[in-house]
């Protein structure tokens, strides 16, 4: 004990996540060298402006007699807000007070029709758009009801229903007022059922039960009903409080009474009221990045009022609000509680989940939003970079036969990488291998992220989920040994690097590229629709190959085929590098100039 450090006698120190040996020299008025040795007589090595994690500065601080507390990331944010005189919690004027529309989350098994019941309510069609019909992200939407006469709007939030979304689901539970649970009568109770009735019990939320596809022969709506009583969701019909509706989304039986039930349970169970006037408060239920507008957030309104031209802060990004838009990109001036609407104008892409806020001006959400991110790095740095102590070393030394799988993630949205990230961790890892996620992030592949790649001391595989790389970004991974990964379907990801973990990877068929090829021009048919006239990039083109189209490096269109394929006037069979074309995609007509195409094969790869 001769550093010379002060000891406490149980005092309370309360220190943020990532705080370094100087923040707490600082609450006991000590010398930052002296708890630099102290650590070293603990053996760890840490320099005093280090971030260090949660367990070094409890055992720094059991060790010297303080008792010490960290602050959550929810306490941190409300003492760093109060510096600014925002108080989220405050008390609300009952005057101030006026009614809201409920807020519904869809949920419920993969392929028990959630997205077709939605398309049912807003008569639009979102499953063509989704790879394999499977939603990949959170959208929200309003829809207007007649109900008693009066016309009542309901805000409904469509979490996707694969198990790997349970990160994205939580959160659609979190800002919501009433589950709506899709069963489908011809399936029964499946485990994402379970998991989705979990997560609306966790958030303590009336459910209604959608019993979805009447129509199928083979369909059993009682059988519903009883498996769910198991789980503590009784009928109305026998003796119960939850109310289950039967419908078939496809044929639209049904719709009116659902929405008339979510109302009547809104009606009975909630009183749903918030304050129309001051600032916005609210929640990013999902964002992306868009090459002509930046940094897209949708994002759901609870207190106050959004409109044009507000400055808001959004976790760690912050901006001035361009333009709003409402599910169906239409321009909106203003956004009042539980109304969902796209804002543009964030310097950054904002996590799923995040809470944003309006402030008076760009001076105040920019100093929110920069203190924000350097509390969320100094956290991360802590967490992820362990500085190896005396002990480890050795023990490091005994374990050079362990092996790790780096990775970096990029996807089209936050909530999809996050989720990703989260399902990852959740896999049963063998414990001679590490699962390390080195950089993740929003938008096309990079040169950045392959740059990132190669300079890792270990092999580093990039992972695309519905994002590409450019030709030049492909070329640099291939000189610098960067393998990346593509992927349009989450639980494929998730399936293929389970096994690679457990060194069981052996696929029998490999993607080969064959050619590429830059949209130059488009002609208009009447007879056979949109003709991309084309200057081959690189390889050959061959008609009927396999295809996906590409605009600014995300997928577009996957699995079609070259249809057509003309030299001038003249058939072909196949255009190479250098010479131009024109050409027909299979079942999709939206093509654009700047659009690239790319084709491949499936190719029989030998087991290893």
């Amino acid at each position: 004990m001769s550093s010379g450090a002060p000891r406490g006698q149980g005092q309370v120190i309360r220190l943020p996540r990532g705080a370094s040996l100087s923040d707490f020299a600082d609450k006991i008025n000590a010398n930052p060298g002296s708890l630099v040795q102290e650590m070293f007589n603990l053996g760890e090595m840490v320099t005093a402006t280090q971030s260090v994690s949660d367990d070094t500065l409890l055992l720094l601080g059991e060790h010297l007699g303080f008792e010490v507390s960290i602050v959550s990331p929810e306490d941190e944010d409300r003492e760093l807000l109060a510096q600014f005189n925002i108080d989220l919690d405050a008390e609300v004027a009952s005057e101030r007070l006026v009614s809201r529309p409920p807020v519904v989350t869809v949920m419920g098994h993969v392929d028990h029709g959630k997205t077709k019941l939605l398309d049912a309510i807003r008569k639009a069609n979102v499953v063509e758009g989704e790879a394999g019909g499977i939603t990949q992200h959170i959208g929200a939407y309003q829809v207007h009801v007649p109900h008693e006469g009066v016309d009542r709007a309901l805000t409904v939030i469509d979490t996707p229903g694969h198990e790997a979304f349970t990160a994205m689901r939580a959160r659609g539970a979190q800002v919501t007022d009433i589950v709506v649970l899709v069963v489908a009568a011809d399936d029964g109770v499946m485990p994402q059922t379970i998991e989705a009735l979990n997560h609306a019990k966790a958030a303590d939320v009336p459910i209604v039960v959608a019993v979805n596809k009447i129509d199928k022969p083979e369909a059993n709506p009682d059988k519903v009903r009883q498996q769910l009583t198991e789980y503590g969701l009784v009928a109305e019909e026998y003796g119960g409080d939850t109310m289950f509706v039967n419908v078939a989304a496809k044929p639209g039986i049904g719709i009116e009474e659902l929405l008339e039930a979510v109302l009547l349970t809104a009606d009975a169970s909630l009183e749903l009221t918030a304050p129309i006037d001051g600032p916005a408060q609210g929640v990013a239920i999902e964002a992306h990045l868009d090459k002509g507008r930046g940094a897209v957030a949708t994002v759901l309104v609870q207190k106050g009022t959004l409109r044009a031209g507000d400055s808001i802060v959004a976790g760690g990004a912050h901006g001035r609000v361009r333009a709003m838009l409402d599910e169906n990109g239409k321009p909106v001036t203003e956004a009042g509680p539980a109304r969902p609407v796209m804002v543009l104008g964030l310097t950054a892409v904002p996590g799923a989940g995040d809470t944003f806020l309006a402030a008076e001006d760009d001076r105040t959400v920019r100093q929110i939003a920069e203190q924000r991110q350097a509390r969320r790095r100094a956290a991360s740095f802590a967490n992820s970079h362990r500085r190896p102590s005396l002990e480890t070393i050795m023990e490091q030394l005994k374990e050079g036969e362990k092996t790790s799988l780096n990775l970096v993630l990029k996807g089209d949205g936050s909530g999809s990488v996050e989720a990703l990230e989260d399902a990852l961790f959740k896999l049963d890892i063998p414990a001679e291998v590490q699962l390390r996620i080195i950089h993740r992030g929003v938008g096309a592949i990079t040169e950045s992220d392959v740059m990132l790649a190669s300079a890792s001391s270990e092999a580093v595989t990039i992972i695309g989920f519905n994002v590409r790389a450019s030709n030049k970004v492909r070329e640099i991974a291939d000189r610098e040994g960067v393998e990346i990964r593509y992927y349009t379907v989450i639980y494929q990801a998730i399936e293929e690097i389970d096994a690679a973990l457990k060194g069981l990877l052996k696929p029998e068929f490999e993607e080969v590229e064959l050619g590429s090829a830059e949209i130059r021009d488009v002609f208009r048919s009447s007879k056979i629709g949109n003709i991309a006239g084309c200057i081959v990039r690189s390889g050959v083109i061959r008609r009927n190959a396999k295809a996906r189209l590409l605009r600014d490096g995300t997928v577009v269109a996957d699995n079609v085929s070259i249809s057509s394929l003309k030299r001038f006037k003249d058939d072909a069979t196949e255009v190479r590098e250098g010479f131009e074309c024109g050409l027909t995609l299979s079942n999709f007509n939206n093509v654009q100039v700047g659009d690239i195409i790319e084709t491949f094969e499936m190719r029989e790869k030998p087991r290893a």
